[in-house]
């Protein structure tokens, strides 16, 4: 048998191997965070300080004469929900690092499956998303929150939460691969971010704001999201805001998954 005949062999990968090959290298995105704790600082001091600040600071005036622990289980799953989202664009940022640093190029001469690195980056930021919520979660139970409609509807809103990161990623894959810059994709990243969270009912009721902005908020995905944390983690209204962010969900994968994985194409 010929050499030549042996080499097609070689690169035969068994079904399904690009699994492997994403969850390796997502393995590979979770030591580099061990390697370089400081990156996680977004997601482990900025949560407390949001809290802290929004809370403490704004807390009584927002809460109409209220102390802060009235206004505390309010909050609370608005914020969640704003530190998860924000937390998504550090995907986006490294893996324009990764470009530019030439780590793409040693991916590409590796006999795996080409959508293998950007699945794995995704799944490797997971683990910083579930940090921002364990973190944020344990400040807010120390100082007094509570799952007011059950233990097993609160520990589902997280995973949804979870889950609309990890398809609200998606957007920043695709800036990330489609942009020059690291500057590039934090400058788009903040003026995407600030209107879709700070133009939402993560602080106040949406009715409390004025009419125009009204309108932005009742087409926020972020407001939809916020409605879905409050109804599982304290009650209330659940049905039409969870379908609605399933709905928004499905539509960004289904939109940005396949914009990134051809501008990764494009640029390999």
């Amino acid at each position: 048998m010929t050499t030549a005949t042996l080499a097609p062999a070689a690169r035969r990968t068994r079904p399904f191997a690009w699994v492997e090959q994403s969850l390796t290298l997502a393995w590979r995105n979770i030591v580099r965070i061990r390697q370089n704790p400081e990156a996680l600082a977004d997601v482990t001091f900025q949560p407390i300080i949001f809290l802290v600040l929004f809370l403490f600071v704004f807390g009584g005036a927002i809460a109409q004469g209220g102390t802060w622990r009235d206004y505390l289980p309010y909050l609370l799953p608005g914020l969640l929900v704003q530190t998860v989202v924000f937390s998504t664009m550090g995907t986006g940022v490294a893996l324009n690092d990764d470009f530019a640093k030439g780590v793409f190029d040693r991916f590409r001469s590796l006999p795996i499956a080409r959508v293998a690195p950007l699945i794995g980056a995704v799944l490797g930021d997971a683990v910083r998303y579930t940090l921002s919520i364990v973190i944020l979660m344990s400040t807010g139970f120390a100082l007094g929150f509570r799952f007011q409609n059950g233990i097993g509807y609160g520990l589902l809103a997280l995973v949804i939460v979870l889950l609309f990161a990890l398809s609200m990623c998606w957007i920043w894959v695709w800036l990330g691969l489609t942009l020059r810059t690291v500057q590039g994709v934090q400058g788009i990243a903040i003026l995407v971010m600030f209107p879709l969270t700070f133009g939402s009912n993560v602080f106040v009721q949406t009715d409390t704001l004025p009419g125009f902005l009204q309108a932005f908020v009742n087409i926020n995905p972020v407001k939809y999201l916020v409605d879905t944390m409050r109804g599982l983690m304290l009650g209330g209204e659940l049905q039409q805001p969870l379908l609605i962010t399933l709905a928004w969900m499905v539509g960004l994968i289904a939109v940005f998954a396949p914009l990134a994985i051809r501008a990764y194409r494009r640029r390999t």
